[in-house]
């Protein structure tokens, strides 16, 4: 049996992870592994897919806890498949345009925003969107005091 299974050392070098990569995947719950009688980790080789899956989500910017819950619905005991990715990747595409539109307003607005000084005109769309400050009778200095 546990020849067919690959060892933690066999898949990091395949994935191009590193071990403690691997061994945080497993405590996150992305991947698991099965113990020998010496309590060493072994790995079906359908977790080389699974890490290849984390390791693209990661790249386009999306935190653990987003690609866990996405691959929380995929089965434990095979590889991802082409239907599977089509539906990781349809609930990111949503949440990935989004992001893509607030980086390319905060883009837009770097410069007149940290131009001011303060932080807190109305047209700061990084530390004080919409002047939330603003309307709430806080400007300028204060944001750097800490109030």
């Amino acid at each position: 049996m546990w020849k067919s299974l690959l060892s933690v050392g066999e898949v990091a070098r395949r994935a191009g992870v590193a071990v403690s990569a691997l061994h945080f995947y497993e405590r996150k719950g992305l991947i698991q592994s099965i113990r020998t009688g010496g309590n060493q980790r072994r790995y079906e080789r359908s977790v080389l897919r699974r890490v290849a899956v984390i390791q693209v989500a990661q790249s386009v910017g999306l935190t653990l806890e987003e690609i866990a819950a996405a691959m929380a619905e995929l089965p434990r005991d095979k590889a991802p498949g082409p239907e599977d990715w089509a539906r990781m990747s349809g609930l990111w595409h949503a949440q990935l345009n989004a992001r893509i539109a607030r980086l390319e307003r905060l883009r837009d607005g770097l410069g007149t925003c940290i131009g001011c000084g303060c932080l807190s005109t109305g047209t700061c769309p990084l530390r004080n969107p919409g002047d939330q400050f603003g309307q709430q009778g806080r400007t300028g200095a204060h944001l750097l005091k800490g109030d």
